[in-house]
């Protein structure tokens, strides 16, 4: 059974970033209106082929919107939560689906909750909501009690998810957003690190509340399938890409798609989330070591079984990598799309949109099976079908042209369709097919 993300272009919004938000939250501060520059985004989205938007985080939290404060506002950087009502309204008028982060596996210092629990320790009625409290000892922070943070991070307390009263407080606070904001899905932030009957419950809870409301979990390791949300991120996948034209080596990349979605391949009926950067990793522009391959790899983002994104800036090449204490410099201030138009690589966003159009058009793009036909260092070819149609991807990611000769037991003979570059070519086994240097070929049936 499909859903309407299986159909799905997103865009990835850090707001935060994207709305020139300072570093850090001030209780004193006034709010700012910044994510009403989201409104000029919107037609940019549009005209791009984008139909979803995954956006976050968004709740009032102190500083990188991981630490929330509370989630019942909108971060006082960001706005007024009538301002981002506003924003989903304008995204729906103009058919993009909104998705926001969840953050539930760990809150702030700040948070009601653990106020709660600094100011009464064991008289706290918030006692029993976080994970290995131990009360009498010290923390590092002067706390009289310990406790877990996310992956070490003391600003970043692990709730208990198997407590009866944060689940009912998570399940009404989902409740509250789809209500008052009609947003269409969560990415839930720290998945992996996240009670599983926790998420069962909360994905049964959305979907009684609103049946085609779509759940995504972060994952960065393991098998995608144990989380059994509506999809995952493929952070395998992501891996396999820029490391193949990094190696010049595209046998990686076909093992782990065979893996994935071959005949016998395990994600054969799990969602994926496929991106290329986010805002946790470099920059795929500062990731390759050969900025050409670009093309080759974001025509494999369009043209391959799982759900395609795109992160704010990389549609045109944008640059920048983590640093040693801060991931600042993935998360830049860009106040209108046309500030996107002095970056490096306009021609890569005329190719998205092109790719994403032909997704759109050609639903086994979307939906069809998946077979590797050839593969070779710097060659790859593979089949998408879906009942009776079938296109064949070609890439080529070196700096020469390339030829193939498909045998009849690869490719049926006959005239095909060129839907990338417009044209017919003829399929023989005799002429080669030539691929030019970082682009490849979407061949069609005729």
């Amino acid at each position: 059974m499909t859903s309407w993300a299986d159909h799905a272009f997103f865009y990835h919004v850090y707001p935060l970033g994207l709305c020139g938000a300072p570093l850090h939250n001030f209780a004193e501060s006034p709010v700012q209106s910044r994510l009403n520059t989201l409104a000029t985004w919107v037609p940019y989205l549009q005209e791009l082929g984008v139909n979803a938007l995954y956006i976050g985080p968004l709740w009032e939290s102190s500083s990188h919107g991981y630490d929330t404060i509370n989630y019942h506002l909108l971060d006082r950087r960001l706005g007024h939560s009538a301002d981002f009502q506003v924003l989903v309204e304008q995204c729906h008028a103009a058919n993009i689906r909104v998705v926001v982060d969840a953050v539930f596996n760990h809150v702030g210092r700040q948070c009601f909750a653990f106020t709660s629990l600094k100011q009464l320790e064991e008289k706290s009625p918030y006692k029993d909501w976080f994970e290995n409290l131990r009360l009498g000892q010290r923390n590092a922070r002067g706390d009289r009690f310990t406790y877990e943070g996310w992956k070490g991070h003391d600003d970043l307390v692990k709730l208990n998810l198997k407590n009866p009263e944060v689940q009912q407080f998570f399940f009404e606070l989902v409740r509250y957003w789809i209500y008052t904001f009609d947003i269409d899905g969560l990415r839930l932030d720290a998945a992996d690190c996240m009670d599983l009957d926790f998420l069962q419950a909360l994905k049964t809870f959305c979907k009684n509340l609103k049946p085609d409301f779509w759940l995504m979990g972060e994952v960065v390791m393991g098998d995608y399938r144990e989380w059994k949300l509506d999809a995952i991120t493929n952070y395998e996948l992501y891996d396999s890409l820029h490391k193949s034209h990094n190696e010049q080596d595209y046998h990686r990349l076909a093992q782990t798609l065979n893996r994935q979605f071959g005949s016998s391949g395990v994600y054969t009926k799990q969602g994926l989330f496929n991106f290329v950067d986010n805002h946790d990793v470099n920059r795929i522009a500062s990731q390759l070591k050969t900025v050409a391959h670009l093309y080759p790899l974001h025509l494999l983002l369009f043209t391959l079984p799982g759900i395609p994104c795109v992160y704010y800036g990389s549609e045109v090449g944008l640059e920048g990598k983590r640093l040693r204490w801060s991931d600042r410099p993935l998360r830049p201030f860009f106040p209108h799309p046309q500030n996107l138009n002095e970056a490096p690589h306009q021609s890569l966003r005329r190719h998205i949109h092109q790719w994403s159009s032909l997704r759109q058009k050609y639903p086994v793009l979307m939906t069809g099976s998946y077979h590797t036909l050839h593969v070779e260092k710097q060659l790859l070819c593979f089949s998408r079908t879906l009942n009776a149609m079938q296109i064949i991807v070609v890439v080529n990611q070196s700096s020469t042209p390339r030829t193939w000769a498909p045998s009849p037991q690869e490719v049926q003979h006959g005239k095909w369709q060129d839907l990338l570059n417009e044209e017919i070519v003829h399929i023989n086994g005799v002429t080669p097919l030539t691929i030019h240097s970082n682009w490849g070929r979407i061949l069609l049936k005729k």
